[in-house]
């Protein structure tokens, strides 16, 4: 896949981050097919990385398939254009059931690397601060991010004008909240100021989704050296 095909146009799909304030409610969103593609894919590559997950996915579509059998009959308006419109989508297969696989440290879960188009080992990466690597493309209106970051290596202080989700591949980073290991999400938001630490043992690898700008905090003393590594 090409970087060019990537770049898929804006759908009404949206992280609406008012709501998905924690990995259980992004899996909510997640089962009810109304994340972009690229937030639906890091949930696949997390499902594939902890499988044991995959029971709450089961849950929550347990539940979405009882409240849909207790809603009340109504009539549908211009039912062809609906039609249309469910045929054109995903199927529930490319959207809740992600093959079952061992994801190996230092590779990509299978949806991750047909989304890029990259495994870990030739990803096109890009220095951006010293210690500090990306890959980044936009697709259906969000900002997607391959990070490698140096083990020991402190990111910016930052908070977020929306939504940052970020999954850890290998290695793993600290922050105010905890430890983010592989497989784990981190859910922030404008409520969320930290400094990401990458650990020392490793280098820290994540895939992450933006759909707004971060926007850098701290002092300006610290900010220097986070800048500089």
């Amino acid at each position: 896949m090409t970087k060019q095909s990537l770049k898929a146009e804006t759908t009404e799909t949206i992280m609406v981050h008012e709501h998905i304030d924690t990995v259980d409610a992004l899996m909510a969103y997640y089962v009810a097919g109304s994340l972009p593609e690229p937030a639906r894919v890091l949930v696949e590559s997390h499902l594939e990385m902890k499988p044991d997950r995959r029971m709450l996915v089961r849950d929550l579509e347990f539940l979405a398939g009882e409240a849909l059998e207790q809603t009340s009959e109504t009539r549908l308006d211009d039912r062809d254009a609906r039609l249309a419109r469910i045929f054109a989508s995903a199927t529930p297969t490319e959207q809740k059931s992600p093959p079952i696989a061992s994801t190996k440290p230092g590779t990509f879960p299978r949806a991750l690397r047909r989304l890029v188009g990259f495994d870990v080992d030739t990803v096109p990466w890009k220095t951006k601060l010293p210690g500090f690597k990306e890959y980044s493309v936009d697709i259906d209106g969000c900002e997607v991010s391959v990070m490698w970051i140096k083990p020991g290596r402190a990111l910016p202080a930052h908070t977020h004008k929306g939504m940052e989700l970020t999954l850890i591949i290998d290695g793993a980073f600290n922050d105010t909240r905890g430890r983010f290991g592989p497989g784990d999400i981190s859910v922030a938001d404008e409520t969320i100021d930290h400094r990401p630490v990458a650990e020392k043992d490793r280098p820290c690898i994540a895939f992450s989704v933006l759909d707004a700008p971060i926007k850098l905090t701290g002092s300006f003393r610290q900010l220097i050296g986070d800048l500089i590594g």
